[in-house]
Parts: structure tokens; C-alpha cells; sequence
């Protein structure tokens, strides 16, 4: 097999799944242009667009294709027009968050992808409290995370802030890297190897487009330098698949400060919580002022922070409200108000009850 289609991921696989659907081609998603999708087959680079029979039966967002998508497409050139996409091909991992804003929109970051790169910058970006957001999400997508601090030049105590990571990021490499330097991407140039998929996630302005640009060996993505504020500017502004010469495909995307959570996995982000949980009294402990409380107990002998197991119940109840509209989301906090005094009929008991006495 080429290396360029190793590289594209094109393996043994996912070519023998492609093999069960004859007259069809094996294509890529390489970037999407609002209705319109670049797509690299065995032989070229060309535009495609969905089917009608795809569009008819896709019920949401979830149902169209990604970048990192594998795709069977009409036709290898575009000699009689655009290709035409008519099956997505079953996704091995998925980054999904919902879309900024109010609504519940979902948006597929990207598909398909081996690893993800959470980038967090050594400066006054560092957010621990965003980083098991992130983690949440990467761990739930099926693709192995690995953190990279970022920017390790700008930092005065890098000892202490990795060893605050180290304890957010359980089970999860941690790789630092400096865009000053020519060699200071090269601590994660081994999770990059031909055939792997990675991809680059975290807020706008961390240095995730300088690296790319590092690994690719050119600077063909757009950097901007940061603002007065330490804050980031966006540079990148759409998703996109793109091969690098050493081996691998990288997926480059935006920049997103406010990362909503869709679904997550909270057990894997939070190992040591849900251990401590099972050796609580209570099997419905909510962590409280229940007695026999292990997680109140670790908290009281500082094991445990306060603020990661605040980060850890706001995570979970952002969580539970997935797909509920505002009037759902009222109700289920109505609930977790009156879930202290047995449920809403027991407190309106209650209230009775002290009006009865007041009067």
C-alpha cells in the first residue's frame, strides 16, 4: 500500500469494509465548505456533496459527514462534476460537543480520530477547571488523550504546574513543548507515527496551530500572536485533515473557549472520586453531610481539592440535562432542590406543616 494512503488511514480494515459495497469508491473527508466537502480517494483530491437518499434519511447533525470521516463516494475524478456521497463507513471515535450559544445543536469536532491532543498554554490561559472538560469529552470520543502544555518558555514554576496537571489528568501522558525553539514539538512526535490520525484541541491562541506548522515542516496554517491580555485569537477557522511528511495525518481545529458538554466520561476523567465513592456508606451518597461520607473524608485530610470535586458535580449535572429543552432543565432542578427533603410532595409537606405551626 502507498505511504499516502497509510498516511490518510487507509487500512487493511477499512478498506475490506469498503470491499462490501461494490460500485462505490473509498474516500476521506478532508475539509468541509458549508454544503460542500474536499475528499481525498486512492488516486485524488476532489469536491463532494451528500447524496439526496444521505440528506433524507440523516436525522441530525450526528448522521452527516466529518472531517475524518471515511466515505463511499460515486467516482474518483471530477471530470463530470462533483463526487456524490452516499454512506458514511462506522466511525471508530467521534469528538462531539454541542455548539456555542443557547441551543442544543450538537457539532462532530472531528471523526475517526487515534489521538487528541489537549493543548493548555503555561501562561495565564492555564485552567485546570477547563482541562477536565476537555479530558471528559476525549475520554467519551474513543480516542486516547494526551495533554500538552504549551508555551513551557512562558512559565515561571513549570515543576508545580505540571505536577497540578499530573493530578487532573489520570491516565493521560503529559508532553511540554516550546514554540521558541526549532526542536520544541518533538516531545510528541512519537504518538504521531504513519497510519495515526491525531488531532489538535483547545482554547484559541494555546500554539496549536505553530505545531502543526512545526510538524508539517512549513507554515501553512495561520498564526497570530496572542493579545495584550494573554488571551487567544482564533487563527484556525475550520476543521481540516491534513498529511505530514514524516507520517500521520493531523486534524487541525478551531479554537474553543467555551467547550459544552454533549456527553462525557466523567468516571474516567474523575478515577479517584469514583473509587472513593464506592467506599462511601451509602450507595446513593450525594457527598454532603451524609455519615460514612469517604469522598468528605478524603476532602476534610486534603487528598482531594474542593474545587475537583465541584468541577466534578458540575460536569455531572451539565451532563444529565443532555437533549433537555430550558422547561426540562427547570423541572430537573426543581428536583435537585427539594431532593434533600425526600422529593417535592415532602416538602411541600413541609411547608404546610411550618405554616400550620406559624398561624
Amino acid at each position: 500500500m502507498e505511504d499516502r494512503l497509510i498516511n490518510l488511514g487507509f487500512t487493511e480494515e477499512i478498506i475490506k469494509k469498503a470491499e462490501d459495497f461494490p460500485g462505490f469508491f473509498l474516500a476521506r473527508v478532508i475539509s468541509q465548505h458549508r454544503a460542500l466537502y474536499e475528499i481525498a480517494t486512492e488516486k485524488s483530491h476532489l469536491l463532494a456533496e451528500i447524496s439526496g437518499k444521505l440528506h433524507y434519511n440523516s436525522e441530525n447533525i450526528l448522521n452527516y459527514p466529518a472531517v475524518g470521516d471515511f466515505v463511499l463516494v460515486d467516482r474518483v475524478d471530477d471530470r463530470h462534476g462533483n463526487a456524490v456521497i452516499h454512506s458514511i463507513l462506522p466511525r471508530k471515535s467521534i469528538f462531539i460537543r454541542k455548539a456555542a450559544g443557547t441551543s442544543n445543536d450538537l457539532q462532530v469536532v472531528a471523526a475517526n480520530i487515534d489521538t487528541v491532543f489537549i493543548c493548555m498554554s503555561l501562561n495565564k490561559d492555564f485552567n485546570l477547571r477547563r482541562l477536565e472538560r476537555y479530558l471528559s469529552i476525549a475520554w467519551d470520543s474513543g480516542a486516547t488523550p494526551v495533554v500538552v502544555l504549551t508555551k513551557s518558555d512562558l512559565c515561571r514554576d513549570l515543576t508545580t504546574n505540571i505536577s497540578q496537571v499530573e493530578k487532573i489528568a489520570l491516565g493521560a501522558d503529559i508532553a511540554v513543548t516550546s514554540s521558541m525553539k526549532e526542536d520544541g514539538y518533538k516531545t510528541i512526535l512519537r504518538y504521531i507515527t504513519p497510519g495515526q490520525t491525531v488531532a489538535f484541541m483547545g482554547s484559541s491562541g494555546v500554539g496549536k496551530s505553530t505545531l502543526i506548522n512545526r510538524l508539517i515542516g512549513d507554515d501553512i496554517i495561520e498564526t497570530r500572536e496572542i493579545r495584550r491580555d494573554d488571551k487567544g485569537r482564533h487563527a484556525t477557522t475550520r476543521r481540516e485533515l491534513i498529511l505530514i511528511p514524516s507520517g500521520g495525518a493531523v486534524i487541525d481545529t478551531p479554537g474553543m473557549r467555551e467547550l459544552q458538554l454533549e456527553s462525557a466520561n466523567l468516571e474516567k476523567t474523575f478515577t479517584e472520586l469514583g473509587k472513593l465513592a464506592q467506599e462511601c456508606k451509602f450507595k446513593d451518597c450525594q457527598h454532603e453531610n451524609e455519615p460514612g461520607c469517604a469522598i468528605r473524608k478524603a476532602l476534610e485530610e486534603g487528598v482531594i481539592s474542593e474545587e475537583r470535586l465541584l468541577s466534578h458535580k458540575k460536569l455531572k449535572k451539565e451532563a444529565r440535562y443532555e437533549g433537555l429543552n430550558s422547561k426540562q432543565i427547570e423541572k430537573e432542578k426543581i428536583k435537585d432542590m427539594f431532593s434533600q427533603f425526600g422529593g417535592i410532595k415532602n416538602a411541600k409537606a413541609l411547608i404546610k406543616s411550618k405554616n400550620k405551626n406559624k398561624y
